[in-house]
C-alpha cells in the first residue's frame, strides 16, 4: 500500500463513486506474462477485505522488526521479478513490451485511482517518488521501490479496475500475486497486504505504514485467505 502511489487520505476516501474499468492491454499483458488468476477474471470485483484477517495482518506487521535477514531470499527474488515486470511494462511494443511511459514525480500525482487508470489507459503512469515520501525501504533502493510502485499500480490495480480503498488493495494484491513466484510472493504480501492493512486498521488511514523487509506468517500469502462477496476464494495450485 505505501508501496503504491496512494496517499493516506486517498486510501481512506478512495471512493469517489466514479466508475473504474480494467485496462484491456494490461489484462492481455498479464496473461502473456503468465499471470495465474486465482479467481475468475470477473470475480476481482467481488474481493472484500475481511476485517478479522486484515486486523491479524496489521498486528503481525506492526510487531515485526524493520528488517529480518531471514526475509532476504524472498526479497531478492521479489526484486529480480519486479525489475523484469518493469522492463516488460515500459518496453517498446514492437519488441513485445507494453510501451508504458513511467514518470517518477516529487508530488503525489493522482487524486484517486480513476485518474491513475485513465493515465494508464493512455500508456502513461506517474509514481510518487520514494525519495520524496520520507519513508525509505530497508532492502530496496529508492529507484527499485519506485519501479515496484509502477508495476503494482499497473498489474495490480489497473489490470482489474480496482481502487485504493481496502477492498481494492486486497483485490490488487490477489491479482498481482499471480505474477510472482511463491518465494517472491511472501515479500509482495508484506509490501502490499501488510502495509495496506496496517494503514487502514492500525493507523486508521492517517499515515503510511513504516516500510519493512520481513516475512509475515505464510498464511497471509495464501490467496485462499481472501474473501469474495458471497463465498470464499478457491484457488488453483501453482
Amino acid at each position: 500500500m505505501a508501496s503504491s502511489t496512494t496517499t493516506a487520505a486517498q486510501f481512506s476516501a478512495s471512493a469517489r463513486n466514479r466508475s473504474l474499468s480494467a485496462v484491456s492491454y494490461l489484462i492481455d499483458g498479464a496473461r502473456r506474462w503468465g499471470c495465474l488468476d486465482w479467481v475468475a477474471p470477473d470475480a476481482y470485483a467481488r474481493v472484500r477485505l475481511d476485517s478479522a484477517v486484515g486486523a491479524a495482518i496489521a498486528a503481525a506487521y506492526v510487531a515485526a522488526p524493520v528488517r529480518d535477514p531471514r526475509a532476504d531470499a524472498a526479497y531478492a527474488a521479489f526484486r529480480r521479478e519486479t525489475m523484469r515486470q518493469y522492463d516488460y511494462l515500459v518496453g517498446r511494443r514492437e519488441f513485445g513490451g507494453l510501451g508504458v511511459r513511467v514518470q517518477v514525480v516529487d508530488v503525489d500525482p493522482y487524486a484517486d485511482a480513476v485518474d491513475m487508470i485513465e493515465d494508464v489507459a493512455h500508456r502513461e503512469l506517474k509514481v510518487f517518488a520514494t525519495a520524496s515520501a520520507g519513508n525509505p525501504h530497508p532492502f530496496l533502493t529508492d529507484a527499485e521501490n519506485d519501479r515496484f510502485r509502477a508495476v503494482h499500480d499497473a498489474f495490480g490495480h489497473a489490470a482489474i479496475g480496482r481502487g485504493f480503498d481496502g477492498d481494492g488493495e486486497e483485490a490488487a494484491w490477489l491479482k498481482h500475486s499471480g505474477m510472482y513466484s511463491s518465494l517472491a510472493r511472501r515479500a509482495l504480501t508484506t509490501e502490499t497486504r501488510g502495509q495496506s492493512c496496517t494503514m487502514l486498521l492500525h493507523l486508521r488511514g492517517e499515515a503510511f505504514a513504516e516500510q519493512k523487509a520481513v516475512l509475515l506468517p505464510s498464511v497471509f500469502a495464501d490467496p485462499r485467505s481472501v474473501r469474495l462477496a458471497g463465498r470464499t476464494t478457491r484457488t488453483r495450485s501453482r
